[in-house]
């Protein structure tokens, strides 16, 4: 897959299929719209393209705004890699692109810049100034500028609700419900960090933890609480079982979060390496316990439970 950010005029781009949109998560309504481009591509022997912004638009209206990603940039190249894009483009979202009407969006860097030939909107994409125009707009301006306009189907779970990154983000961060990632994303929600020295209070307990410090202070963060996940370290395959606490230990007057992963198995002195977390399923909620016998006896049998659930997932 190519990648190119549209600072200036690139030129030369092969006539395309586009689609444009945030695709944070690159979620399973994302990638039924991303089958759909790869399948026009095919068909009228077109190059498959993925247009994205570098930011959320927010951002840039909001200072105080700090957006939950369910993917870092470098995580959205690797899945639209996986799914067969053939270029992405990667929009610096600045006052003067939020300015363009969806008009002169199209006409400007669709169809002057990227030589796009067909459209393929998502069930409810809006772009342009405002968003205040719509697919029947989007078709009109693409026939005066020969780019045909295609909308594409919601994807649906059970039935219902529409797969949505906002819906996908109240799950994790309201409910913590990791173990619907699978259905909502076709993967395991992951988070990536470097491990950094604690306060040992893990070791002390007898459950030595890596203390983990995200890649992205924008990356999304599940609730607060005890999870079953699988963790690698370096970019290996090799996936661990292990459980992590999400929280700030009340039972020492925690005020800041941490996260606190305990490996299941030796694997010596790893401060400083990359860790990978693939969170199975949330144990409990966290909460304060009356004393460290206590929680030693609770982390006992968390540690139970997160075998027990990770040898069911094999």
């Amino acid at each position: 897959m190519k990648i190119i950010t549209l600072t200036a005029d690139v030129g030369g781009v092969e006539p395309c299929v586009a689609t444009i949109g945030c695709f944070d998560g690159v979620h399973r309504g994302h990638q039924r719209v991303i089958r759909h481009l790869t399948e026009l591509s095919h068909s009228r022997g077109l190059m498959s393209a993925v247009i994205t912004f570098d930011r959320q638009p927010r951002e840039l209206f909001d200072t105080t705004f700090r957006p939950q990603l369910l993917t870092t940039l470098e995580e959205k190249e690797a899945y639209l890699r996986d799914l067969g894009v053939e270029l992405l483009v990667v929009l610096p979202f600045t006052k003067e692109v939020a300015a363009l009407s969806a008009a002169a969006f199209m006409q400007q860097i669709l169809h002057a810049q990227l030589n796009v030939r067909i459209l393929l909107t998502g069930y409810d994409n809006r772009f342009g100034c405002g968003r205040t125009e719509g697919f029947d707009d989007y078709v009109r301006y693409g026939q005066s500028m020969g780019i045909e306009v295609i909308r594409g189907d919601a994807e649906l779970v059970a039935g219902s609700e529409a797969v949505s990154s906002t819906a996908i983000r109240r799950i994790l961060s309201e409910e913590g419900r990791v173990e619907l990632m699978p259905l909502w994303l076709t993967r395991p929600y992951m988070l990536s960090g470097c491990v950094v020295p604690g306060e040992h209070i893990g070791h002390e307990l007898g459950f030595p933890t890596a203390n983990l410090r995200p890649d992205s202070a924008d990356k999304l963060i599940p609730a607060n609480g005890v999870y079953a996940v699988r963790a690698s370290l370096d970019g290996g395959d090799e996936r661990m079982p292990a459980m992590m606490n999400i929280g700030v230990r009340p039972t020492f007057e925690g005020h800041n979060k941490t996260l606190e992963v305990h490996i299941l198995e030796d694997v010596g002195d790893i401060y400083g390496r990359r860790l990978t977390i693939a969170f199975e399923s949330r144990l409990r909620a966290e909460r304060r316990f009356d004393s460290r016998e206590a929680l030693i006896k609770q982390l006992a049998l968390d540690r139970i439970k997160a075998e027990r659930v990770l040898k069911d997932k094999i």
